[in-house]
């Protein structure tokens, strides 16, 4: 046996010992099944020369027109690739908004658990390992089912999270966008010994030393960057929560943006949406954080057009994940009959706002049938009027809105810009300056593997104790951001 090899083997083996802990969490799919070709999940051969050992399987809709977007779905240890087939709701919106979906899989023979090697270096760096195979199989799709390179996206749950962090850092030019769901950040750890520590409470860094590790994986790259979705359940304690902070501060400070939000609002499922906007006010890191939800992908099963998936071992139901990273990437926004797109409206304007309405205008767009309006991502109206009144809002919330204009077939066109309107009233914010022990009791913050976490945003406070003390504001009611150099009420 050839010395390389015999090292490769080897390190695959003492992984197992590294990952105990998720074993250990893991114990109800501990046995590995073989992913079939379970309907529309086909395995793809000869898709390169596969350096990672990878194995290939792609969801490929029957109509699916030329220049469609394409994802990438990677999943968590102990799964196969048509378990998250079966059970991320990944296939349902193919169907509905037209791209195809590639499911990269690991196996034992590479990981004893069957885990992608987002702590190894052979294996998560730029043309190295499994990540050089999952790229190949990226060229693959646009070669095979000709899809648009300027529209790959990456996703993936636990190890396949941090998977896809390392390829955003590693293969910025080659995805637009990623998702990381109980994840970690890119290049947390490097080692098969640091892989643990990162799960239980990633290194303390700040956002520029974390965006660092970003920028050293593809040295000499300045964008632009992928536009970046995570999703985190507060009593996660496989991956714990505070890789979700060290996630956002990496990737703002990668876009060069502050760790405050440009908005918060609430989600179905406990979940708290935080989006922080690039210079152009367009979304480019948001975190979703679930409340009560430990280790696994966000589901939600049922047959409307913001359900997926199955519940199950890691599948856990809350909120379909996968509908609203879908649209964050803008992939409800795809032109599946593979017609020609109607022109963005400009002109969108804010024209009045009451405590709970906001009134929008814009220009009209010759050959369009309808408009649709979009809440903070999120169809809320079609109107056949270059105006709408939203109503039912929160006071003293900052809502966002963009509008594309719909054809006779209607297939939505380009979105417009996006603008912002703050509706009135409101309670003000509140500044509460107390140690972090005090903080936490008084149920402004909450524990997580000794540190201490503001709720709503989840900024690390630093060590649960009296010595340390920080101060908090407070808006919208229940949702804390750190204060320290100066907090206006």
């Amino acid at each position: 046996m050839r010395p390389s090899i015999l090292r490769r083997l080897l390190r695959r083996v003492a992984a197992a010992a590294v990952l105990a802990l998720v074993a250990a969490t893991l114990s109800t799919a501990a046995t590995v099944r073989p992913a079939a070709a379970a309907g529309g999940l086909q395995q793809v051969t000869g898709f390169g020369s596969n350096p990672g050992n990878l194995q290939m399987y792609a969801y490929v809709p029957s109509a699916l027109s030329a220049n469609a977007p394409l994802v990438v779905a990677l999943h968590g240890c102990t799964q196969t690739a048509n378990d998250y087939y079966t059970s991320s709701g990944w296939p349902k919106y193919a169907d509905l908004w037209g791209f195809a979906v590639v499911f990269p899989q690991t196996t034992a023979a590479n990981n004893p658990l069957s885990c992608f090697g987002w702590f190894d270096p052979a294996e998560d760096g730029r043309g190295r390992g499994e990540a050089a195979s999952i790229v190949q199989m990226v060229e693959y799709a646009k070669q095979r089912y000709g899809s648009d390179g300027r529209r790959v996206y990456v996703t993936g749950l636990s190890a396949g999270g941090g998977m896809t962090a390392d390829l955003l850092a590693a293969y910025p030019d080659v995805f637009a966008g990623g998702s990381v769901a109980s994840g970690l950040p890119a290049q947390c750890a490097t080692s098969q010994a640091g892989a643990s520590g990162c799960q239980t409470g990633p290194q303390k860094l700040t956002p520029a030393q974390w965006g660092d590790k970003v920028r050293g994986a593809y040295p000499g790259y300045a964008g632009p960057w992928p536009r970046v979705a995570i999703w985190q359940g507060t009593a996660d304690y496989t991956v714990y929560p505070a890789n979700a902070t060290a996630l956002r501060d990496q990737w703002t400070d990668v876009w060069g943006l502050g760790q405050t939000p440009s908005a918060t609002d609430s989600l179905p499922g406990g979940t708290t949406r935080s989006v922080y906007d690039d210079t152009s006010g367009n979304p480019a890191v948001v975190t979703y954080s679930v409340a009560g939800m430990g280790h696994g992908l966000a589901v939600s099963p049922g047959s409307g057009t913001e359900s997926c998936g199955a519940t199950g071992a890691y599948f856990l139901n809350a909120v379909c994940s996968t509908y609203h990273t879908g649209v964050f990437w803008g992939l409800d926004q795809g032109v599946p009959g593979g017609g020609e797109q109607l022109p963005a409206p400009s002109g969108l304007r804010v024209t009045a706002v009451t405590a709970d309405s906001v009134s929008l205008a814009w220009d009209t767009v010759a050959g369009a049938g309808a408009y649709a309006v979009r809440r903070d991502g999120v169809k809320v109206a079609t109107t056949a009027s270059p105006s709408y009144t939203d109503p039912g809002l929160t006071a003293g919330t900052a809502y966002r809105y963009t509008v594309a204009a719909v054809d006779g077939t209607g297939t939505p066109g380009t979105a417009s810009a996006q603008v912002t309107a703050t509706t009135a009233g409101g309670a003000p914010a509140r500044c509460f300056t107390a140690t972090n022990y005090a903080q936490v009791a008084a149920g402004r913050a909450r524990t997580a593997g000794g540190y201490v976490y503001a709720n709503g945003s989840d900024e690390n406070m630093g060590l649960y104790n009296v010595f340390v003390t920080h101060t908090l504001r407070e808006s919208p009611p229940g949702y804390f951001v750190i204060a320290d150099t100066g907090c206006t009420a």
